[in-house]
């Protein structure tokens, strides 16, 4: 298992996988994870990080059951565009029973905060990007999310260190199952 994040503080807790600090957007977030799985050694990755929310509680677990690139959704749209990624079905019903009272929401991916808040419920930067590189290697992904603060909340009043320990909870206890 290969875990992502953007940020070393969001990968700080994971020890007992390989991690991969893949940078902020979903344009680093692809082009880390296609060079990280170019050589064929990971059987799975798991994507984390923190994200925002319409109406969730900052320490929410979320467990993406689809990756939607905001940046490229255009209902006015002539020509095709792949703009919607979704986990590895294997991936997320193991996480969806070891985390009951996650939930399992369409995550939106946007290169800005605030980019994919008309079009999902939870927003975050790089699960897209994560999860398209992943499916080009023939690579099961999941993404979850810890919800760190609402869409409209300014900065300072994130919780960041609730979200993130939720998370280091989290992808313990997923990390534990899939060794299992």
């Amino acid at each position: 298992m290969l875990v992502i994040a953007a940020t070393p503080l969001e990968l700080a807790f994971v020890e007992s996988a390989e991690t991969l600090c893949c940078g902020v957007g979903p344009v680093e977030a692809a082009a880390a994870t296609a060079r990280a799985l170019a050589h064929g050694r990971h059987e799975a990755v798991l994507q984390i990080g923190i994200a925002g929310a319409r109406a969730l509680e900052p320490g929410t677990i979320v467990l993406g059951s689809e990756s939607v690139y905001c940046d490229l959704v255009d209902p006015a749209r002539s020509f095709v565009r792949i703009d919607r990624a979704a986990p590895d079905e294997t991936l997320l019903a193991v996480a969806r029973t070891v985390l009951p009272e996650a939930a399992v929401l369409p995550i939106a991916t946007s290169a800005r905060v605030g980019g994919g808040h008309d079009l999902c419920d939870v927003e975050a930067m790089e699960g897209f990007g994560v999860l398209r590189a992943a499916a080009g290697a023939g690579v099961p992904a999941l993404e979850l999310r810890a919800v760190s603060n609402a869409f409209d909340a300014a900065r300072a009043a994130w919780r960041i260190d609730d979200a993130l320990e939720a998370l280091a909870r989290a992808v313990g206890a997923l990390l534990e199952a899939f060794d299992a």
